[in-house]
This record gives C-alpha cells, structure tokens and sequence, in this order.
C-alpha cells in the first residue's frame, strides 16, 4: 500500500519529506472554489469547509488509485465565522491584510485519510493568530517585498518567512498553521501500520 498526498502544496510535502515519510504527491484536480460555493450558500462553517474540501481532495485522488491510502488536507481563515479564501491578486491580497490587522483569526486544518470509498480517518486543529495593527504603508511594504507570495496562502501571510513579522501572538500547534496537522497524522498513519 502506498501513501499518497493528494496536494500540491510544496509546504505540505516538506513537511512530510521532513518528517521521513515515503508518499508519492498527485494533484486532486478539483475545483476549490466549485467545491466550496455551495457550502458558502449553505452557511457551512469555515472548520465544515475545510474538512469538505481535505476530503473532496482526498477522494478526487482515491478514485484513480483505490488501492492506496491517501491524504487529503485543507485550510481555511475563519474570520468571525466567515471563511476567507486565497486572495485572488495583490490588491485582494492587501484588502485581507487590512481587514485582519489589529484583530484575531483562526486558521483550521483539516486532514484526513481514505481508501477507496472509506473515509479512515479525520481531524481537524485550529490556532489563534492575532495580527499587530498595520498601517496602509506597513501593508504596501510587505507586499511589495513578498510580490506574488501573497496570493499563495489565505490570509496572504506565510508565517514561516517574512509573514511572522505581522504577528503580535500566535496559539496553536505551528503544523496546523502551516495547513497540515502533522502529530495526529502520524499517530493515525503509525495505528494504521501505514509508517513505523
């Protein structure tokens, strides 16, 4: 049985890489944006939108390759119960910035695992991230030193590079920040004799 991650996230898989775990990465080809439309008009909560969209992704690839187990994870910005997507250009990019400055937000990671038609397994973990107050000024300098970083994570923040700079307080498991929550995976992947 292979493990597979059903993502192209190049932190998802250095985080795995890191860790020492053997998978093959394969892009889900689903459409994030498709998937979650109908749970917006739902008023799906952002921890229920991550979670579908883990799955979505998971199962996208799982119906190609049965036989393995694969991993599906997502993230989403809950920003008083509103979940914010990936900015679509610098400009939505600094619109987001400026919203979240001087206030809280979480992030919640979903990851799961399937086999097949079987969901295994899922969890999702949350962190608080309370961003210091910017300026317009703060925020255009940020920008222009990150360009199109911007627009590759929600929030349009990276907090493993420059990103952390915006931050006054952070709570929560740092895996789960960066969109996979590492610890309960490998406790789930090691109970399910998938890694040592």
């Amino acid at each position: 049985m292979r493990l597979l991650l059903a993502s192209t996230s190049p932190t998802r898989r250095l985080l795995l890489e890191r860790a020492g775990i053997a998978f093959t990465a394969v892009a889900p080809k689903v459409d994030e944006r498709a998937t979650e439309l109908p749970l917006l008009d739902e008023e799906a909560t952002p921890t229920e939108i991550a979670e579908a969209l883990a799955l979505a992704k998971a199962k996208a690839v799982s119906r190609h390759h049965p036989e393995d187990l694969v991993i599906g994870a997502d993230q989403t910005l809950d920003f008083g119960g509103m979940s914010l997507s990936r900015p679509e250009s610098l400009e939505s990019a600094r619109r987001q910035l400026l919203a979240l400055a001087g206030g809280s937000h979480w992030l919640r990671s979903a990851v799961c695992c399937v086999k097949g038609e079987a969901v295994l397994w899922q969890h999702v973990a949350s962190a608080e991230m309370a961003m210091r107050p910017l300026t317009a000024e703060e925020v255009s300098r940020y920008l222009a030193e990150i360009g199109d970083d911007a627009v590759a994570t929600v929030g349009a923040y990276q907090i493993e590079g420059p990103g952390i700079r915006l931050f006054e307080r952070i709570e929560g498991d740092y895996f789960a920040i960066l969109g996979l929550p590492l610890l309960p995976l490998l406790a789930f992947l090691r109970s399910a004799g998938a890694i040592a």
